[in-house]
């Protein structure tokens, strides 16, 4: 039986490439953004608490109320801005299905979206599914930020939305003041909406602060803020996140999440809901994972590979240019079968071909991992 394709444009993502390839040469995979940590027992023992009370039923489609006003609570003694448990905040299955679900109810055909490159692969998807355009602005090397001049170029009649992430996938970089008070000015009596993913909102380094979109009250009234407490717990293979916007902004949204999906599992958010009274937990990743980025740039400091260094993530980007004069993507492959390293080649998050030496790297793993990846990539 032969199938038209409906989506002549999408293509499988780089993952989707190499996923294969991993398995067969059972290569360190520090490409993917798993964390190799576990997490809390006390996390784990409140989901067993939960599973054992019976608490199996089907949850609100909106998320648990318990969870949602831990939620708008954290939220509101962080950013000091109020979100309405009832009708401002929603549990979502992660990250990118809140971003799916974002895009497909306030953007509709013909609208144009703004796109910062290098993007999350699953970002300009859900744009071309829903009919609209991307509009790509590149972010500026070496340290890959944006230059809002050229933003503001690319504002017209047909701009609905712009996607900020910060920090930043997969470059690392941080949003600083100076940035959402020019997108605060760039979009303030327009019908722009912003879509702000800041899943690593807990992972900033060097003295710098999470700039949320909450902070500013202009950006907050049009901002629809996504975020994942798998980065958060150590629970990235949960898929649990929660999304926060004003009430007129959260009813388009949840209009397309009660019928994408039913509901997300409930034992797993009491349990969350449970354990983010330790608060500790998430206020511990600066450090945690500021010491993890410094060792293993210690440990890489005699190889070929020169930093981009991270300002928050737990993703490090390198230049290989000193290594090889590969594309990076040919690059990322020959890593996997010759030395058993899988990366991501930074040209995966842009979406037209380039001969990029740069790839990102995922040090949240144990020192032990981090020692032998080193050494593997020092033989080059």
């Amino acid at each position: 039986m032969h199938i038209s394709t409906k989506y002549q444009n999408l293509k499988s993502n780089f993952s989707s490439t190499i996923a294969p390839l991993i398995s067969e040469y059972n290569a360190i995979n520090l490409a993917d953004g798993y964390t190799g940590f576990h997490c809390n027992s006390k996390l784990i023992n409140l989901v067993e608490k939960h599973l054992r009370e019976g608490l199996n039923q089907i949850a609100p489609f909106q998320g648990e109320m318990a969870l949602r006003k831990k939620v708008a609570q954290k939220t509101e003694e962080l950013y000091s801005r109020v979100y309405q448990p009832q009708t401002e905040v929603t549990i979502t299955a992660g990250v990118q299905q809140a971003m799916f679900t974002a895009i497909s109810a306030l953007v509709k055909e013909g609208d144009e979206v703004i796109v910062f490159e290098p993007a999350n692969e699953y970002c300009v998807p859900a744009i071309q599914m829903n009919g609209a355009q991307p509009v790509f602005v590149p972010m500026k090397e070496p340290d890959f930020h944006i230059d809002w001049e050229q933003v503001q170029m690319m504002i017209n009649s047909k701009t609905r939305m712009i996607i900020i992430n910060t920090p930043h996938n997969p470059t690392g970089w941080v949003m600083k003041e100076i940035d959402m008070l020019r997108l605060q000015r760039m979009v303030n009596g327009t019908k722009i909406v912003i879509l702000s993913e800041e899943t690593f909102e807990h992972i900033v380094f060097d003295e710098e602060s999470h700039q949320s979109a909450a902070l500013y009250p202009i950006l907050a009234e049009r901002s629809i803020i996504i975020a994942s407490f798998g980065e958060s717990y150590h629970v990235t293979g949960w898929q649990i996140g929660f999304c926060l916007a004003p009430e007129e902004i959260m009813r388009e949204f949840r209009k397309v999440h009660q019928v994408m999906v039913q509901s997300v599992n409930s034992p797993f958010q009491l349990a969350l809901a449970d354990f983010m009274e330790e608060k500790e937990e998430y206020r511990g990743l600066r450090s945690f994972y500021q010491e993890r980025r410094n060792f293993f740039l210690d440990l890489m400091e005699e190889s070929k590979f020169k930093p981009i260094v991270s300002q928050g993530t737990f993703y490090q980007l390198f230049d290989f240019s000193e290594a090889s004069d590969e594309a990076d993507k040919d690059f990322a492959i020959r890593l996997i079968k010759e030395l058993g390293v899988a990366v991501m080649p930074i040209s995966a998050f842009l979406h037209e071909k380039s001969k990029r030496q740069v790839v990102r790297i995922n040090y949240a793993q144990p020192d032990e991992i981090l020692i032998e990846v080193a050494n593997r990539l020092k033989q080059l």
